[in-house]
C-alpha cells in the first residue's frame, strides 16, 4: 500500500489518531506506512476551500520559483521585500483557513496535541484541534481578505517603503495598515504555534516602547514611539521582513516542499519496509524498525510529534507485541522521532535559518551535522540492544520480514531522490534550485511507477498538505521575526552578548552550562525556530566570541533546544507517543530521556572539538568520529546496563567507570581522549571475565534471562 492510498475502512482510526485517541484495533505487528498517514477531517476543508488552499499554495509556490530561477515573470523583476509580503499574502490566510479562531473542547479526559510545521507543539488536557463547524466562518473570511489585502499594497510600494525610508516616516495608510499587519502577524503566530510563543513574540515586539527606561543596564536600549515601531516591524529590513522570513522564501519553501511530496509518493513506505527488512529479525528488532523508519522520516519532515504519530500507530503497538513495556515503546518511538530537527539531509526549520546567521552554504551545516545525528542515533540503537537482550526480547522471523532486495528495487526511486538532492547541492550553482528539480522527478515517477496509485484525489491531498505545511512555517517564521526586531531595534542584541562574556568571566564551559539550560528552558514554551532566532541573537555571539566554532555553536543551540522534546515536564513527543502506547506521559517521558540521553552529551562535545562537527582537517574529523564512537557505546552501557558484543549485564561500579571514560573521550585534548579509552577498554574487558550470571530485569528486578551455560546444566 503507498502512502497516498488509505483503505475506506482505515479512516476511522486515522481520525482517531489526529485527535489524539490513537488506537491500534487491528493489534498486527507490522503496518505499512500508508496505514498512518494523517488524513485531515477538518469539518472546515469544504471542497471550496480545499480548493482555495491550493489554489493558493500554487500561487505561492510559483511565487517563489520565479524568484528562485530568476524568471521574472511579464520583465517584472520583484523586490526582495514586496516578494516576501506577496509570499504572506499567499500562505498566512491559510493557517485562517485550517484553524479556528478557538479551540474547543475534547471529550473529558482527552489529550491533544498540536503541532506547527517546524516541530513544535502543545499539549493540553481537553482542547481538540477543530471547532466542529463546518466551512469558514464570516470573520475569518474578512481575516483572511484583510490578510491579503494589507500585504499587497505594501507590496506594491515595495520600491516607496526602500526609496523614501517608510520604515520611519510613512504615509497615514501605510501606518495604519502598519499596525492592521503587526496584528495579522501575531494571529496567524498564535494560530499556528499557540499562546506562550505568540505572548513571547508580543513582549519583545512591543519592548522598544520601554527600552530606555528599564532600571537593568543590559536591558537598556533605544526606545520608539508606537507608530514609529509598528513601521518598523512592518517595513524594517530586521523585524518580520528579516532573515528568518528572507530564508523561508529563498531556501526552505523548497526543501519542506520536497519532504511533503517524498512521503505522499511512496517514500514512507519505501523507508520502513527497508528498515523492518535490515532490523527486524535481530533481538528488539521492532524497536530497531521504530528507530529507522523514524529518522527517515525525520530526513522527510525535520519535525517530532508529527513523526510520532505518522509512524506511531504501526510501530509502538508492535514493539509491545514484541515484548517492549508500554513506556519504553512510547520512549523508543518518541526519542528516534525528535532526531528528525538534527537528521540530514532536510533537518528542521532551524538549520536552515542558521544559512543566513552563520553566512554558511546549507551544504556545509548539512555536513557538520552528520556525525552528531549518527552518535545520536548509534545510541539508541545500543539502548535498544541492551534493552532486548536483558529481558530476551528476539527479533521477528525472517519469513514475516520484507526481503531487502525486494524492498530496494521496489523502492530505489526514493533513494535515488535523496542521492541527486544531495549531488545537486554540492554541485549545483544555487542550492534554493536543487529541490524544485528533485520534486519534477518525484513527481515524474509517482506519475509512472505502476504500482503507486496517483490520481486526482492523491494530488488534491498532497497540495493541501504542502499548502498547510508552508502556511504554519510561513506564520511562525513571520512571528519569530517580531522577536527579531524588538531585539535588533534597541540594540540590545549586541550588549547583551558582551555582557553574558563579562558574566561568565569568560569560562566557556560555564557559558555553555548556562546556554544549555536557556535553551532547554526556551525550547519548552517556543517552537525550536522561534528559541533559535532568539538565542542565534544573544547567547550564539557569546560562545563565538571565546573560540567555539559558529557552526558548533549554533548547532549546540538547535541540539539543546530540542531536547525538550523527550525532557520533563513537558516532552510533547514523549506525550504524543504515551498517548499511542497507553502508558503514563511522565514515565515515558523519563525513559525518552534516558535512550535520547546522547542528545545532552554530544552538543558539549563538538563545541569544544569542531572536528566533530567537521570543522577541521579530515584527519581529525575521522579520529574524532572513531572516538566519539566507542564514547556512545560507553556511555550507551553505562546508562542501559548492558554492554553490547561484550554481552554482559554491568554491574553498577563498572557503569561508573564507562560513564567517567565515555564523556573523557568527548573532551578536548589527545591525552585525556586515550585517557578515556583506557578506562571503556579495561572496564569492557574486565565485565567480559565476569562469570555470567542471572540476567536481572532493570524494571523489576526479577530474573528476566539464565546464561546458556546455567540454562544447560539442568539437562545434563
Amino acid at each position: 500500500m503507498s502512502t497516498v492510498q488509505q483503505p475506506a475502512e482505515q479512516a476511522p482510526r486515522a481520525s482517531r489518531i489526529t485527535s489524539g485517541q490513537t488506537s491500534d484495533p487491528a493489534g498486527e505487528e507490522f503496518m505499512h506506512a500508508g496505514d498512518a498517514v494523517l488524513h485531515d477531517h477538518n469539518p472546515r476543508l469544504t471542497p471550496l476551500w480545499r480548493a482555495i488552499i491550493i489554489v493558493l499554495t500554487v500561487a505561492g509556490i510559483l511565487l517563489t520559483m520565479n524568484q528562485v530561477f530568476f524568471w521574472n515573470l511579464g520583465d517584472l523583476a520583484v523586490l526582495t521585500n514586496s516578494f516576501l509580503y506577496l509570499l504572506m499574502a499567499c500562505f498566512i490566510p491559510i493557517v485562517f483557513i485550517v484553524n479556528p479562531l478557538r479551540k474547543k473542547s475534547a471529550p473529558a479526559g482527552g489529550v491533544a496535541v498540536t503541532e506547527s510545521s517546524d516541530g513544535s507543539g502543545s499539549t493540553a488536557a481537553g482542547p481538540s484541534k477543530h471547532d466542529g463547524a463546518r466551512g469558514v466562518p464570516w470573520y475569518d473570511i474578512l481575516l483572511i481578505l484583510v490578510t491579503i489585502g494589507t500585504c499587497v499594497y505594501f507590496s506594491v510600494n515595495g520600491v516607496r517603503i526602500q526609496e523614501y525610508g517608510w520604515q520611519f516616516i510613512a504615509p497615514t495608510l501605510a501606518t495604519v495598515l502598519s499596525f492592521v499587519f503587526w496584528l495579522i502577524v501575531l494571529e496567524g503566530l498564535r494560530r499556528g504555534s499557540g499562546w506562550i510563543v505568540t505572548v513571547i513574540a508580543f513582549l519583545f515586539s512591543v519592548y522598544p516602547l520601554f527600552a530606555g527606561q528599564i532600571p537593568l543596564s543590559f536591558l537598556q536600549g533605544i526606545s520608539y514611539d508606537l507608530p514609529t515601531l509598528a513601521q518598523v516591524h512592518t517595513m524594517g529590513a530586521d523585524s518580520v521582513l528579516g532573515l528568518p522570513l528572507q530564508t523561508a522564501g529563498t531556501i526552505l519553501v523548497g526543501f519542506l516542499l520536497f519532504g511533503t511530496v517524498l512521503q505522499h509518493t511512496g517514500g514512507a513506505d519505501f523507508f520502513h519496509n527497508l528498515s523492518m527488512a535490515i532490523f527486524g529479525r535481530y533481538r528488539g528488532g521492532s524497536a530497531k524498525v521504530s528507530v529507522a523508519s523514524s529518522a527517515a522520516m525525520g530526513m522527510m519532515s525535520g519535525s517530532a510529534v508529527s513523526n510520532v504519530l505518522t509512524t506511531g500507530p504501526m510501530t509502538i503497538p508492535a514493539m509491545k507485541k514484541s515484548g517492549f513495556s508500554a513506556k519504553m515503546a512510547g520512549a523508543v518511538e518518541a526519542t528516534a522521532s525528535s532526531g528528525g530537527s538534527i537528521t540530514p539531509p532536510i533537518m528542521g526549520t532551524a538549520a536552515f535559518l542558521m544559512v543566513s546567521f552563520v553566512g554558511v552554504p546549507y551544504t556545509t551545516i548539512l555536513v557538520a551535522a552528520i556525525i552528531p545525528a549518527v552518535l545520536y542515533y548509534l545510541g539508541i540503537f545500543l539502548q535498544i540492544d541492551g534493552y532486548a537482550a536483558q529481558r530476551g526480547l528476539r527479533g521477528t522471523p525472517r519469513a514475516l520480514l520484507p526481503r531487502a532486495g525486494a524492498a530496494l528495487v521496489e523502492g530505489w526511486p526514493y533513494l535515488g531522490a535523496l542521492a541527486l538532492l544531495t549531488v545537486l547541492l554540492f554541485t549545483g550553482d544555487s542550492e534554493s534550485q536543487v529541490p524544485y528539480w528533485v520534486v519534477g522527478v518525484l513527481l515524474l515517477i509517482a506519475l509512472v511507477k505502476p504500482s503507486l496509485t496517483f490520481g486526482p484525489e492523491q494530488w488534491v491531498e498532497m497540495g493541501i498538505d504542502v499548502g498547510k505545511t508552508l502556511g504554519q512555517i510561513v506564520a511562525i517564521i513571520a512571528g519569530v521575526g517580531l522577536i527579531l526586531g524588538g531585539l535588533s531595534a534597541t540594540g540590545v542584541a549586541l550588549s547583551l552578548s558582551r555582557d553574558l562574556v563579562a558574566l561568565v568571566g569568560e569560562n566557556v564551559v560555564l557559558l555553555l552550562i548556562a546556554g544549555a539550560a536557556v535553551c532547554f528552558v526556551l525550547g519548552m514554551g517556543l517552537t525550536i525556530s522561534a528559541a533559535y532566532v532568539f538565542l542565534a541573537i544573544v547567547m550564539a555571539p557569546a560562545v563565538i566570541a571565546l573560540g567555539v566554532d559558529p557552526i558548533a555553536a549554533h548547532l549546540f543551540v538547535i541540539y539543546w533546544a530540542s531536547v525538550s522534546y523527550i525532557t520533563p515536564p513537558v516532552g510533547l513527543a514523549a506525550f504524543a507517543a504515551a498517548g499511542i502506547s497507553k502508558a503514563s506521559p511522565m514515565a515515558t517521558c523519563f525513559s525518552a530521556m534516558r535512550l535520547g540521553a546522547v542528545k545532552y552529551v554530544v552538543p558539549f562535545g563538538f563545541a569544544l572539538n569542531p572536528a566533530l562537527v567537521a570543522q577541521d582537517s579530515p584527519g581529525k574529523v575521522i579520529l574524532a568520529f572513531v572516538f566519539s564512537i566507542i564514547a556512545v557505546y560507553a556511555l550507551a552501557g553505562a546508562i542501559g546496563g548492558w554492554l553490547t558484543f561484550v554481552e554482559r549485564q554491568v554491574p553498577l561500579a563498572f557503569r561508573v567507570m564507562l560513564a567517567v571514560g565515555g564523556f573523557m573521550m568527548f573532551l578536548p585534548g589527545l591525552l585525556v581522549t586515550l585517557i578515556g579509552l583506557a578506562i571503556v577498554v579495561a572496564t569492557a574487558l574486565l565485565v567480559r571475565a565476569m562469570k555470567p550470571t542471572p540476567v536481572i530485569d532493570p524494571e523489576t528486578g526479577e530474573i528476566s534471562r539464565v546464561p546458556q551455560t546455567q540454562e544447560k546444566e539442568p539437562a545434563q
